[in-house]
């Protein structure tokens, strides 16, 4: 038995714990949770990747189980309702042989209409529209918004178990990372190098917690670059890759750039992957995330004129948001059973959302920092052309150095991500560890 499975009953308690509170806010007497069903592509046959809805894979770390459910009821064991059709189409899931199974009641069903039969009268139930029948079984109510708030202020912090998972998942990606970074000494495509990094994790690409963003030169500026070249380009000068593992339905989020020849974009990487370590070492509890967010604008300011590409002050960069043409996203997110972590907004069980500082919309976390929360911090610079453009026309023109500006412009941008745990006794940065096992 491994760490994790040795951390589950414990992590179960605390979900059992958190449902009572949930259901108690819309006054349901048991809550069923749907993993979801396999959707059937527009006059087609075919259906699209099945990916079991995160509430069900907090309870149970069954990745491929449509139609499966688990049913809470206070007081008492959880119930795994175990989906396995018969079908010679294609094969049934098969049911886990795995330790975390003993703390599960379990019951095969061979069509979801089977649960109906163990619900309470008065059922709360948690899922998306693919389970068509929801609507027809008499649910107390399906997605109450003040079980919802409850359920999701509460995954942010995560169990023993869940950070088991997750320091594993740190570690694959680490480890698929480095077979990238092999494959571009080679001169792989973007397209070879994602196959590399798919052999070194052993998932597939509907396994992966989100599409991997390989991009060569100047695509670097494409911030989610999913449209993978086939063909290496020439010259070859840089790569940015964002690319992550999931453990037990528990994501990596994890991004590293590389230059291929010593130069002004290497200088931008050294710095960047300075100032990023400085960031990440401010996770840690009692830090309100967006401090860390206004402090990497300020940092990255400062870089940008370190390096002559902007031609002014540090506050007059601030103050005409200078940085955020060079730096247009959020610092990062919380991370877990999503790769964009639900609940960032939410300040309590309730539901209050405090949205992202004035000028920075795309801040997906707004929460003070609680020990156990599981944050990325991806600070980054890229020379994309249209908002290069804007700055062009709206009068910060003289701001920039344009002339160094055009000789990165090939480069496309530089991006660098770690996933870091909040704890008492500081930041633990769960990436760096992975990569650090490797040596």
């Amino acid at each position: 038995m491994d760490a994790a499975d040795r951390l589950f009953p414990e992590h179960l308690a605390v979900l059992s714990r958190t449902a009572d509170r949930a259901l108690a806010a819309s006054e349901g007497e048991a809550l069923l949770i749907g993993a979801g069903q396999l959707r059937t592509q527009f006059l087609d046959d075919r259906t699209d990747p099945f990916v079991a809805n995160p509430h069900f894979r907090h309870w149970a770390p069954i990745l491929d189980a449509p139609g499966s459910f688990v049913l809470h009821r206070p007081g008492k064991r959880p119930t795994l309702l175990f989906h396995q059709p018969k079908d010679y189409w294609h094969k049934p899931p098969v049911l886990p042989n795995a330790p975390w199974m003993a703390s599960f009641d379990v019951t095969v069903i061979r069509h979801p209409q089977e649960a109906q039969k163990q619900l309470p009268a008065h059922t709360v139930y948690i899922g998306d529209d693919s389970f068509k029948e929801r609507d027809r079984w008499g649910f107390k109510s399906i997605n109450p918004v003040a079980t919802m708030a409850c359920l999701h202020y509460a995954r942010a912090v995560k169990t023993p178990y869940e950070l088991a998972c997750m320091r594993e998942a740190a570690a694959l990606g680490a480890r698929a990372h480095r077979a990238a970074a092999d494959a571009l000494a080679t001169g792989a495509s973007e397209y070879a190098i994602h196959l590399a990094y798919l052999a070194a994790t052993g998932l597939t690409e509907a396994e992966l917690p989100y599409s991997n963003i390989i991009a060569a030169n100047e695509s670097g500026a494409v911030l989610h670059h999913t449209d993978l070249a086939r063909v290496a380009p020439s010259p070859y000068r840089s790569l940015l890759i964002d690319a992550g593992a999931q453990v037990r339905g528990y994501a990596s989020d994890i991004t590293r750039t590389y230059a291929t020849a010593a130069g002004p974009f290497q200088e931008l990487i050294h710095s960047m992957d300075q100032l990023q370590q400085g960031l990440c070492a401010a996770v840690q509890p009692g830090v309100h995330y967006p401090d860390i967010h206004l402090q990497a604008h300020r940092q990255i300011g400062q870089l940008l004129i370190d390096h002559g590409l902007i031609l002014c002050s540090l506050e007059q960069a601030l103050e005409t948001d200078l940085t955020s043409i060079f730096f247009p996203h959020g610092i990062g997110h919380l991370l877990g059973l999503q790769v964009h972590d639900i609940g960032g907004h939410q300040q309590d069980e309730q539901g209050t959302i405090t949205p992202p500082p004035k000028n920075h919309p795309y801040l997906r976390l707004t929460r003070t920092l609680l020990p156990g929360m599981v944050v990325t911090i991806e600070p980054g610079i890229y020379f994309i052309p249209m908002l290069l453009e804007r700055a062009k026309q709206d009068g910060r023109r003289s701001l920039i150095h344009w002339e160094r500006i055009e000789a990165l412009l090939p480069y496309g941008g530089v991006r660098i991500e770690d996933d870091v745990v909040a704890t008492e006794e500081g930041a633990d940065n769960l990436s760096r560890a992975g990569f650090s096992a490797l040596n």
